[in-house]
């Protein structure tokens, strides 16, 4: 076994998440590189230093140069906001080290674009970080899908749906300032990758993107609440896409629902040990949707727990993304998703974007 240096920018919500993640893969996936929690970086001293404290770092800084830069820094972990995503990659590839990059990539497409190229031109290993897709439910509907399980996929329907904003007298903040922080910029993308992992790429799409609240106490409202979009995917396949912010009663609504010409599948993730599995065979009669309880015998299962219905949870899944990011660091192989892969999410939320705007339909052009 190895030591590896991890420096995160950002000790926040997911900063927390990734810290935790990195101190426990080593012990559940008995992983070839174990990480050594270098430095943490925060908006300023006091942050940085209650962060290294709580997470166990060996240092702390206020200055995310200082992090990239510093030699015991050998990986990276990009947990702070869109805005700043692209300088810290870019300083990372400069120096070859490797990064994971929290979704969904910058704050446009001109961000992405330049994240890819520093990435590829540097040949460090390069990661987007998507975890729900990772859960054991969700990979093993991506296998049956791609094995050709439920035959031809002819239908696809996926929502990122949640309620933190659905009382109109919530008041502003910084979720409702710049497109990046709405929900095109924060939960769409999700759902987008989603349908990328499961269907594939998608050609064309119309969407409509929406404030409900354009005013809240403290301030005026600039980004989106909701949006619905139809698109048709590469395979010929339709498909239906929503998000939301103001959802009422949805707690983590990511849910999808695939049609074949052999079988079906639903899953949700407020129920993200299970998925629904339809298949066209049979007496009539008996057919039906059949509920299936992760366990030991779907990916990525056992190594958390030798119990069927046990259940994994939300760290769970950040755990699954640490392994496949030092999985790519050991073996020099990409790692799904890529950032050449996350750029293919930013180039669906822009042909979005103007669609929206120009109320039609648009082809989601390759950059």
């Amino acid at each position: 076994m190895a030591e590896i240096g991890i420096g995160i920018v950002g000790g926040g919500y997911m900063g927390k998440a990734h810290a935790v993640a990195m101190s426990a893969v080593g012990a559940v996936f008995n992983t070839a590189l174990r990480p050594r929690l270098e430095m943490v970086c925060a908006t300023n001293t006091a942050s940085a230093e209650r962060y290294r404290v709580a997470y166990g770092f060996a240092r702390a800084t206020d200055d995310w140069r200082a992090l990239v830069e510093d030699p015991a820094v050998e990986a990276i972990v990009i947990a702070s906001p869109q805005s700043t995503h692209r300088e810290i990659a870019e300083a990372a590839f400069t120096l070859e080290k490797p990064v994971l990059c929290e979704k969904p990539m910058g704050t446009s497409l001109a961000d992405a674009q330049a994240m890819v190229a520093a990435a590829e031109a540097s040949g460090a290993v390069n990661m987007v970080a998507y975890n729900y897709i990772r859960t054991p439910a969700s990979q093993y509907a991506r296998k049956l899908v791609a094995e050709g399980e439920i035959g031809d996929v002819t239908w696809f329907r996926g929502e990122h749906t949640e309620d933190f904003y659905s009382d109109p007298e919530a008041p502003a903040t910084w979720r409702t300032e710049g497109q990046a922080n709405g929900t095109i910029g924060d939960l769409a993308p999700h759902i987008f990758n989603a349908a990328l992992a499961l269907i594939g790429p998608i050609d064309r799409l119309i969407a409509e993107i929406e404030t409900v609240h354009a005013t809240r106490p403290g301030g005026t409202v600039t980004n989106d609440d909701q949006v619905q979009m139809m698109c048709r995917f590469g395979n010929g396949a339709m498909g239906q896409l929503h998000a939301s912010r103001i959802a009422t009663g949805r707690k983590m609504g990511y849910a999808y629902e695939v049609t074949g010409t052999k079988g079906a599948i639903r899953f949700d993730q407020e129920d993200q040990n299970a998925i629904w599995l339809y298949r066209a065979e049979g007496p009539e009669a008996e057919r039906g949707f059949r509920k299936i309880l992760t366990g030991p015998a779907h990916p990525d299962y056992l190594p958390f727990c030798q119990g069927p219905g046990h259940g994994t949870g939300y760290q769970d899944q950040i755990i699954i993304e640490a392994r496949d990011f030092l999985r790519a660091i050991e073996t020099r192989t990409p790692v799904w998703p890529t950032f050449r892969d996350g750029l293919e999410v930013v180039r669906i939320v822009e042909t979005a974007i103007a669609s929206s705007n120009s109320k039609s339909w648009l082809d989601v052009v390759a950059s």
